[in-house]
């Protein structure tokens, strides 16, 4: 399997180390096709594509900033 670099990719790759670092994801990695990304989300793996992949990861992040949030 040949995996293309792409800025969406890097972006999609860049966020899931971030929510994998804040406990957010248990795993993530390029998927089995070039357009998808799979990540590990409840014990369960997802194989998403990419723009979805981007979107779930942004809005795990925002939400779990905004609980951080509201216990202050």
């Amino acid at each position: 399997m040949t995996v293309t670099k792409t800025p969406l990719r890097d972006e999609v790759h860049q966020l899931a180390e971030k929510a994998f670092h804040l406990n957010l994801i248990s795993g993530y990695g390029d998927g089995e096709y070039s357009d998808e990304y799979q990540i590990v989300y409840q014990g369960k793996p997802r194989h998403l594509p990419l723009h979805q992949a981007r979107l779930f990861l942004r809005n795990l992040i925002k939400q779990s900033h905004s609980n951080v949030e509201n216990l202050n």
